[in-house]
């Protein structure tokens, strides 16, 4: 896609210094700028790169008047960083703008789904499915019996959706997302077997939450596994079983939940923390990475460690933890002189 300095400026309701008419087709960095590219100028720190970048055309803050000649044709804005944001967003919903039925695919009886659908080579979409308006399902992705998908979805290509699933509004499924697949439920048997408790519950997903690459969200053994409004998961993350995440919480990736565990609202959980089941973390609370959660937290706390303690307390801690040989050397010598 070609887009020129005249079709931005109008975009971005900015104002054109330079040649209307030059074209731009990739983005890059303003040091880095070639023919052809777009960047932008925020940070006076970078302020000599534009002097001396290559880029075609390169938006700037409205109050920015060049020292020496420049090359690149300028896109005069409020504010640079927001407009190139903006524009950023703009590229990426005309990038993803796709509909039609490509094929092969599999569409099983009782599907119903909205206008502007976009399913792309090789998915396949179980019985009864029910799809919402301006839903994109990318190719080589699994949609089981009797799932539900709203409005503005977008499902990236290898998303397995098992059946029963419940998939809200304007959420964002990465490649390799599994959602629905059966909690880890075992009963131990008097000869050392286990044997499979039936997970016959679903999972659901609120509105605008979005799930990153290669996550697994377990179903309910009974009832249901809910992700509330607004979550955002990365990469890479475990939740188990019946578990609960409330509005707006953000977890980092590598992190595992155990069954049954309730997280509040407006959490922020750091890479690779494990969480035991069956406790409930409160609203607003923070972990840092690479903590142990193995008891159940109150409203508005920050901790770390494993097992996690109160911040402050950590910090404190591990001061001496650091100093701990020559604590201990220090007692050797105190026993001795004492003896």
């Amino acid at each position: 896609m070609k887009f020129t300095a005249e079709q931005i400026a109008g975009i971005l309701g900015g104002e054109v210094v330079g040649n209307p008419q030059i074209e731009v087709y990739k983005l890059a960095k303003i040091e880095e700028g070639t023919a052809g590219s777009l960047s932008f100028l925020a940070n006076p720190k970078y302020q000599n790169y534009i002097y001396t970048t290559q880029a075609s055309i390169t938006i700037v803050n409205h109050t920015f008047e060049p020292e020496q000649p420049i090359t690149t044709t300028l896109i005069k804005v409020e504010d640079a960083y927001k407009s190139f944001s903006k524009l950023l967003e703009y590229y990426n919903q005309v990038k993803l703008m796709k509909s039609g039925i490509e094929q092969p695919t599999v569409i099983s009886e009782g599907v119903t789904y909205g206008d502007h659908l976009y399913l792309g080579s090789f998915c396949y979409i179980g019985k009864n499915v029910k799809i919402g308006n301006n839903v994109k399902i990318y190719p080589n992705s699994f949609i089981g019996d009797n799932v539900v998908i709203g409005d503005n979805c977008i499902l990236f290509a290898g998303v397995r959706i098992y059946s029963e699933t419940e998939i809200g509004n304007h959420c964002t499924i990465h490649s390799g997302v599994i959602i629905g697949s059966d909690g880890f439920g075992f009963a131990p048997s008097e000869d050392g077997t286990y044997s499979k408790i039936p997970q016959i519950g679903n999972v659901i997903l609120e509105d605008h939450v979005e799930v990153g690459a290669c996550t697994t969200i377990d179903r309910a053994t009974l009832g249901s596994t809910i992700i509330r409004k607004g979550v955002k998961l990365d990469n890479q993350i475990q939740i188990a079983h019946n578990v609960e995440i409330g509005e707006n919480t953000v977890i980092a990736s590598q992190t595992g939940i155990a069954g049954s565990t309730k997280i509040g609202k407006n959490c922020l959980i750091g890479g690779q923390v494990g969480i035991v089941g069956h406790i409930t973390i409160g609203n607003n609370v923070r972990i840092q990475a690479q903590s142990g959660i193995a008891k159940s937290i109150p409203d508005g706390e920050t901790i770390q460690g494993s097992p996690a303690f109160n911040y402050g307390d950590w910090n404190k801690s591990y001061v001496h933890f650091r100093n701990l040989p020559k604590i201990v050397a220090d007692l050797d010598n105190l026993k001795k002189k004492l003896s």
